[in-house]
């Protein structure tokens, strides 16, 4: 989510929620994002997959805006959900892709012309 996101989530912490945000800060962010194993890629896709399957929709917002940040396009975000669509059901994934349509509309314009010229310049003939 960024160095941003934490240093403000620490920021905004009460003497109530300091242990949970220390927790959160040094096994989440600290140790699982950071473990080289799996790209920063593919825990955004594995991320936004568990978001859905619990109905975490706040929290999805949070992560189709970091998805982008770690390299995810819209249209891998857009498959990522599709897949979600048959392993947690059409209404998990239908709440989903509303909430990443919301997000992605947020972006500057120029984003959608970048991912056209991305996937173009990724294409090979069979």
């Amino acid at each position: 989510m960024g160095d941003a996101h934490v240093e403000g989530a620490q920021a905004r912490q009460t003497p109530f929620t300091a242990r949970f945000q220390d927790f959160i800060s040094r096994y989440a962010w600290g140790e699982i994002w950071t473990d080289p194993t799996l790209s920063r890629r593919e825990r955004s896709m594995i991320t936004l997959t568990a978001l859905v399957a619990h109905g975490h929709h706040d929290e999805l917002a949070l992560h189709v805006r970091a998805a982008r940040r770690n390299g995810l396009t819209p249209r891998e975000i857009g498959a990522v959900l599709l897949q979600i669509a048959v392993y947690c059901g059409v209404p998990a994934a239908n709440s989903a892709f509303a909430v990443a349509q919301r997000v992605l509309g947020e972006e500057p314009e120029e984003s959608e012309e970048s991912e056209e010229s991305e996937e173009s310049d990724g294409e090979t003939d069979g």
